[in-house]
């Protein structure tokens, strides 16, 4: 995709807009430079604590229904309000992080969303539940908003596309380890003891994340006046590509967020009849997204944005529609291609957001992180009700058309490109 500039104020995300000096540039991170690696550990870390708390109860949910009484829908909201949460308080994150920097907001987010964790498995209720998860997805929302910004800061950008899809691959496997720890503590112990389980977890991780992210370089403190941040929202969101760019985030994190919601339900049932240790193993094709994810860089390098995301959306119809088959190996494959699918082409449109932006970068990711746990959300509690009304293949069409819709966007987006492509010939004569 081509790169466009928004034209956003340079008061806000100033350490992102200044052009840095030669020296600057060079004493950006890089891969096999000192401090990448670090830098890369320490936000895979924050990444896998990120998601496995985000949705630590979406593997859980039949047995949150049993023990509430409450139907799928209901208990669904646990996973909805976390991540709409997550998607409401995004951006204003994003300007606080502006203002008091990239590492110290993420490790208040972290070092809130942890000790919320630890007291979710005491909830009395389903609606204490649904709260308390609330209140983690706002903590959360500092970990997205800050990070592909630091990032964009502190990597050099032939090496951001990479980088990123590495922060991506943590969130993978913090989304594996947490259903599949969760499954099988919950089988012997209770969703209770699963959760708190990975409240733990996540401490672990929050502690090494702040222990190994490296002091930013380039970071340089913004405004927080309303009018200003407002100003850039606007300026962003006047910018055709990015908005197709947040479209398509939604729209791929509606189709995954649909599918773990209420697989779960699925495998429950005739005729799988699985126990909850082995649904929550299910989650293991989630080692497709850490590859998919870490390797969407080569992938744009051979067939360029548009192009990955065309087979990020054939991967996930493929996957779709063979999860249809009521064989579970065809219904494990079909995960694993939904999973490579959808974690190639958020990586990709992620990492797009970054490199069309050329200032105010932690407000147009603020953006895309907004609308991706938007999808997230609509996608769980959309494909519990459509799954409550038609069962699997209703889940399935929901997410056929959330795909139809990536690919829409894309065609009109390789419209556009080539439409620009002739004018600019014709404006220089």
């Amino acid at each position: 995709m081509p790169s466009a500039s928004t034209g956003a104020p340079t008061t806000v995300g100033a350490a992102s807009s200044v052009t840095p000096s030669t020296a600057a540039v060079d004493s950006r991170l890089t891969p096999g430079g000192p401090g990448y690696r670090r830098m890369s550990f320490a936000l895979f870390l924050a990444g896998v604590a990120t998601f496995a708390l985000l949705y630590s109860t979406q593997a859980l949910l039949p047995l949150v229904s049993t023990d509430f009484g409450v139907s799928a829908s209901e208990a669904s909201w646990t996973v909805s309000a976390a991540t709409g949460a997550l998607a409401l308080f995004v951006l204003p994150m994003s300007a606080l992080s502006e203002r008091f920097g990239r590492r110290t907001l993420m490790t208040a987010s972290l070092a809130v969303a942890v000790t919320v964790g630890l007291l979710v498995p005491f909830a009395p209720s389903i609606g204490a539940l649904v709260a308390l998860r609330a209140v983690q997805g706002a903590a959360l929302a500092g970990l997205p908003a800050s990070a592909t910004a630091y990032l964009a800061e502190e990597v050099r950008p032939k090496a951001l596309i990479t980088a990123i899809g590495l922060f991506v691959a943590g969130n993978s496997v913090g989304g594996m380890s947490g259903r599949v720890i969760t499954g099988w503590v919950a089988q012997e112990w209770g969703w209770r003891v699963a959760v708190a389980t990975i409240g733990i977890i996540a401490v672990a991780c929050a502690v090494a994340f702040r222990m190994l992210l490296p002091a930013p370089k380039h970071f340089t403190p913004g405004s927080l006046r309303p009018r200003v941040l407002a100003r850039t929202v606007r300026d962003h969101l006047a910018n055709p590509l990015l908005r197709r760019l947040y479209a398509i985030g939604a729209l791929f994190m509606m189709v995954f967020g649909g599918v773990y919601t209420v697989i779960g339900y699925r495998l429950t049932e005739a005729p799988f009849s699985l126990p909850q240790g082995i649904i929550g193993s299910i989650f293991l094709v989630y080692l497709v997204g850490t590859v998919s994810a870490s390797t969407a860089g080569r992938l744009v390098a051979r067939l360029g944005r548009r192009g990955s995301l065309y087979l990020a959306g054939g991967t996930t119809t493929a996957g779709l529609l063979l999860s249809l088959v009521d064989s579970l190996p065809l219904v494990l494959l079909g995960l694993v291609l939904i999973t490579a699918g959808f974690f190639a082409g958020h990586a990709v449109a992620s990492s797009s957001v970054s490199h069309t932006a050329k200032q105010g970068r932690a407000q147009a990711s603020a953006l895309y992180q907004s609308a991706y746990y938007i999808g997230s959300s609509a996608g769980s509690t959309l494909g519990a009700v459509a799954f409550h009304s038609g069962g699997w293949a209703g889940t399935v069409t929901l997410g056929l058309f959330a795909v139809l819709g990536v690919v829409t966007i894309t065609l009109f987006g390789s419209h556009a490109a080539r439409t620009q492509a002739r004018r600019e010939p014709a404006l220089a004569h």
